[in-house]
């Protein structure tokens, strides 16, 4: 039997370990349907198991897909709904990274069902990176047929615009924290 593939959400929320204790609030804040991306690659292996553990339990009560970054053996034997992953292989479930033309086509060959485009606008947690701008980014978001989830910049008012520039929906990281 094959597992469960669950929607595409429209709205993601990136973890990583800046976000410490503000991660909870955060989770509690996405509307049910949304997608959560663990990154958390900088923890320690128990602690970042416990992490995710804690916010398995969380998505599943509050009906929210949840995939890991990564490896995707570990987001399968975790539990994980599925990958976001640079890797050269179709993931059973999973999204991957682009920040330019040949990374999309990357992302299309690995047999991804969406493309993180960014970074959209400047960005917090990579200062100093070139942002693609809204045209570019809506160049890029065309020539694609996968939908394409704007990261980078973004709160609810430049998600708004990058739907309407092409994005299927939009990821972030400090919109979702009050």
């Amino acid at each position: 039997m094959k597992p469960r593939q669950p929607a595409l959400p429209r709205l993601w929320l990136m973890t990583d370990e800046r976000l410490g204790d503000r991660l909870w609030p955060a989770v509690e804040r996405l509307p049910a349907g949304s997608g959560v991306v663990f990154r958390h690659s900088a923890t320690a292996a128990i602690e970042r198991r416990a992490v995710f553990e804690r916010l398995a339990r969380s998505a599943r009560r509050r009906r929210l897909v949840l995939f890991m970054a990564g490896d995707e053996r570990t987001a399968r034997r975790w539990g994980a709904d599925g990958t976001h992953h640079r890797r050269p292989h179709a993931p059973r479930f999973g999204t991957a990274p682009a920040h330019d033309l040949r990374e999309i086509r990357a992302a299309e060959q690995s047999g991804a069902a969406a493309i993180f485009l960014s970074p959209l606008f400047a960005t917090r947690s990579h200062p100093g990176a070139p942002a693609l701008g809204p045209m570019r980014f809506a160049a890029l978001a065309r020539a694609t047929r996968l939908p394409v989830i704007a990261l980078g910049g973004i709160d609810v008012r430049r998600g708004r615009a990058a739907i309407r520039l092409g994005a299927y929906g939009w990821a972030a990281i400090d919109a979702w924290q009050k």
